[in-house]
This record gives structure tokens, sequence and C-alpha cells, in this order.
């Protein structure tokens, strides 16, 4: 770690919390918000500064019980008020577009809500009562998981070091983050999958080109057409893992998207595009999602391929379980809630692993793919749009799961 003279010769702050959260990204702030409910207290790191979580494009769809838990639990009502609420997503092939109806269906919908309107407000609320989070840190570590109370240090903004003994410590730090690996390679299992393809993205200036989403599958590959706001798009197609954004102008970028939604019959509205940028597919768990004193929350225990929506999502109902769990070993002094907690945010996280690899399979072009292969993606769209046990299986997944228990 790299001190200056003068922090290097002093000793760090030392100070107690209950909870210590690495990470205060969705998950992690989520989690302190609902400790702190429970009258739990703790303190939130994150080596990026509250602008650069805040103003990275990132997509949101929310399933119904995660806009409940930000508006039930007192984050904020803005979800309601500026949320798009969308009763079904189209899935275009074949030539044509055929509606998944969620409401008719399961009776359910989702909410096109920003990850950066979500944190805002998550950020917002942890203001407004007066939480400890911490943005711009460095020199990010945790000690002694296996003793009664581990520690976490960290170098704020200001450079004055800071030594946090806790009862537990949450690693929501994401897929890059360094808690993940401080389970030992011996306790932990970790299954991965490299998809062969990435997702181009775009935000433009436009107008909405659908009301709903549109998945779309075509023999050039996979584009889905989004929504941000009344004025700004966001839109994506497949790609190569390694393509290079420099090579695509406008122009090449609204060909290759219409060319791909214009064989279902779709039209889209352009406008001039203000970011581009390509999104590798990748699955990831690690299981336990507990060592010792250490719990593991959203990305850092778990990644999906967004085609399912589930990722954010994912996220929050981690937080939501482990907050459950944490106030009982809090309560009762011990770590056997960690397991339980593991073993429920896993089942939900696998369930999301399938659905996302399925949707994932079944709308990509995959890079070999023959004429056969194309075509028995086609079949398998219209076994399941013609199917109403088959559209109701993806109109549940999709709108979110019943709480694990």
């Amino acid at each position: 770690m790299a001190f200056s003279p003068s922090s290097a010769s002093s000793s760090p702050v030392r100070s107690r919390t209950r909870i210590a959260v690495v990470g205060a990204g969705p998950a992690g702030l989520m989690l302190s918000h609902l400790l702190a409910r429970a009258g739990i207290d703790s303190v939130a790191v994150d080596v990026r500064t509250r602008h650069e979580i805040e103003h990275t494009p990132r997509a949101g769809i929310l399933e119904q019980r995660s806009v409940d838990l930000l508006a039930d639990s007192g984050v904020s009502d803005r979800v309601h008020r500026d949320g798009a609420r969308h009763d079904g997503i189209v899935l275009a092939f074949g030539g044509g577009g055929h509606r998944i109806d969620f409401q008719a269906l399961v009776g359910a919908s989702t909410l096109l809500y920003p990850q950066t309107d979500v944190f805002a407000d998550l950020a917002d609320a942890r203001e407004r009562d007066g939480g400890d989070v911490r943005f711009g840190v460095r020199d990010v570590a945790v000690d002694e998981l296996l003793s009664d109370t581990p520690v976490l240090r960290f170098t704020d903004a200001d450079g004055t070091r800071h030594a946090v003994r806790a009862d537990f410590v949450v690693g929501a730090d994401g897929s890059r983050g360094p808690c993940r690996s401080q389970v030992p390679e011996a306790r932990r299992t970790r299954f991965a999958r490299a998809y062969p393809y990435a997702w181009f993205g775009i935000l433009a200036e436009a107008p909405p080109s659908a009301p709903e989403l549109i998945y779309s599958h075509s023999p050039r590959g996979f584009a889905l057409i989004s929504q941000r706001t009344d004025t700004v798009q966001r839109m994506y197609f497949q790609c190569d893992p390694a393509e290079n954004v420099a090579d695509w102008s406008d122009d090449r970028i609204w060909t290759e998207l219409q060319e791909r939604v214009g064989a279902n019959g779709h039209r889209l509205k352009e406008g001039p595009i203000t970011a581009r940028s390509v999104l590798p597919f990748r699955s990831f768990v690690q299981e336990p999602m507990h060592h010792g004193r250490l719990v593991l929350a959203g990305d850092a225990a778990h990644t999906v391929p967004p085609t399912g929506a589930k990722g954010l999502n994912l996220a929050l109902a981690d937080a939501r379980v482990l907050a459950e769990e944490l106030e009982r070993a809090v309560t009762h002094g011990s770590t056997a809630p960690l397991a339980a907690y593991s073993e429920r945010a896993l089942r939900r996280v696998w369930r999301a692993q399938h659905f996302s690899y399925w949707m994932t399979t079944m709308l990509h072009t995959p890079p070999d793919a023959t004429p056969f292969d194309v075509r028995r993606q086609e079949g398998e769209l219209a076994a399941l749009t013609g199917s109403a046990a088959g559209s109701a299986y993806l109109a549940e997944g999709y709108t979110g799961w019943p709480r694990e228990r």
C-alpha cells in the first residue's frame, strides 16, 4: 500500500461499527440502509467517487419486488414517479414481432428505471439519514476475518488512514473487487462461463422507437431496442468481444441496427449517438457466499449476462436477504445466519443464471452458426411464443420469482 511519509508514520484512526461494507453501489447502499432501519450501524466505503458511480451509464429493468423494496423501505418514491412501467416485451424473429404480455400471463410488470437513478436514490437516502458512507477511498483491505472482530482498513480521500473493527464484513465491491479473493481457494468453488459474443451499446438522442423493449433475433445477430427517457434511448447489438468502438461511425451503427430489426419489420428513429461501449458477457458464481465473518453480495459473488435483466435485481435481493440474516447474526452473536444467507441467495442466483443463459443462447447467433442453428433458434422462439405455458414461463422469470425463504 502506498502512503505519503506523513500518513505512513502516523497511526490509523481506529473506530468500531457493527457492519463494515466494502462497496457503495446499489447492493452495499441498500444493505446499509436496511440495516439502519433495523437499528444496526454500518460503515460503507468505495474506491470510486460518487460522481464516477452516478455518471457511469447503466441500464435498469426493475422487477416489481425491487420497486417495492426501494419504495416500501423508505429509500424514495421517485421510482414510481419517474420509472416507466412495462407490461410486456416483444420477441422479434422470423420476419415479425410477438408480444409477451406480462400482465395477462402472470399479473406482473417491470419498471424501466436506470441503475444510476437507483444508486442516486440510495446515496441520497443514506445522506439524508446520516449514514456513514465514504466515497473515493483507497488502499482498501480486510483482515482477521476468522476473528470475532474483523477489521476494514482504508485511506480516506483526505489521506487519513482508518482501521474499523466490525462484527461482520460485507464484500459488495463488484466483480473486480478484492473481497471475493479473501475466501481461501481451498474453501471456495468458482463456476464461470465466457460467451463468444458481447453487446455493442449506445446512447442516442432520439425519441423512443417502440413503447416496450424489442428483443430481435436475426441471421446477422441479436439486437435489443431499449429506452432511457423521452429523448434519450439505449440500444444494443451483438458483436465480437474484441470489437473496437472507434471503428464504428454513427452511420455504420445505425445501418447495422436498422438491418437487424428491419428483418423483423421494425424501423428505428435515429439521432446523434452520445456514448458507445462494448460489454462482454460472462457468467460467474462463487460458492459459498461467506467465509468466517465475511459475506459477499451482488457482483462480488455472481454475475450474469444482461439479456435476462437480472444483475441489478439480484444485487437488491441479496441486500434484502443479507439484512435479515445479519440482524439475526448480530442479535445472537452467531455466524450461522451467514450460511443461511448463502443458501437462500444461491437458490435465486442459480435460477437467474439458468434464465439468463437460456435467454442469451436462444436469442444470440453463435459466431460459427450454420443455417440449421439459426432455424433451430427460430423454432424454439416460435414454440415459446405459440405456447401460453412457455410464454408464462418467460414472463414469470423476467418479472421476478417469489421471495426465497
